[in-house]
């Protein structure tokens, strides 16, 4: 019963609508009627801009961290040897967590994809996973500036470190790895055909290289 309980906590801190009500409280507007009508970071990247971006990202973030360590108040879990079952309790809060920023009570179930919130869970459950996925996050990310497929990537390096790099034993934690990698490839399906037709809006971050390196190919074509 307890644990039910704090799944439902758990839902409840994924429901916070961060973008929603940043959108709201700071510009009056619903981000989820502008861009890609999507309640997450990489709208709010586009539409708000880079500073209410990394708010927004972190604080989904944040929400997965603490949705998954919501184990702690139960003494079984947080003292238990088990590594099998506090790892079970703790993706059952973070996927709560997801599913709660997916479809957020607090904002008429209309959110955003998950990936950070996500990425939160990653970093409560597996910490160095986390870094290696961050890695490969930020790499694509400035190579690209396209955070969807920065997204995409990250979720598939995951399924890699877990299943092939780490190695993980637990049959529930190799089965979520993959879980999540179909995940973020089936939310982000318009994101890989917007991709595919070179339609994909770039996030506003990393202007000034982007402008130094027109200015340098306009140097060398004249």
């Amino acid at each position: 019963m307890k644990e039910v309980l704090v799944i439902v906590i758990a839902y409840l801190i994924g429901s916070i609508p961060t973008a929603v009500w940043v959108s709201k409280g700071f510009f009056g507007v619903d981000i989820r009627e502008y861009g890609s009508g999507n309640a997450g970071a990489t709208n709010t990247f586009r539409v708000l801009g880079s500073r209410w971006g990394t708010f927004v990202m972190i604080m989904d973030v944040l929400k997965g961290v603490a949705a998954t360590s919501l184990y702690l108040l139960l003494p079984f879990y947080a003292n238990s040897v088990n590594e099998w079952d506090r790892t079970n309790l703790m993706v059952g809060l973070g996927l709560a967590a997801v599913l709660g920023h997916i479809f957020p009570i607090w904002a008429d179930f209309r959110g955003g994809k998950g990936v950070a919130t996500l990425f939160g869970m990653i970093l409560a459950i597996q910490p160095l996973v986390a870094v290696c996925c961050v890695g490969v996050f930020l790499l694509v990310l400035y190579l690209t500036r396209f955070v969807s497929l920065s997204s995409i990537l990250a979720s598939i390096a995951f399924a890699v470190l877990i299943l092939f790099i780490f190695n993980e034993k637990e049959p529930l934690y190799r089965a979520f790895a993959i879980a999540v990698a179909l995940l973020v490839v089936l939310t982000h399906q318009k994101n890989i055909t917007r991709l595919l037709r070179g339609s994909e809006s770039k996030v506003p971050i990393l202007k000034y290289r982007d402008r130094k390196r027109e200015r340098r190919r306009l140097a060398k074509e004249d």
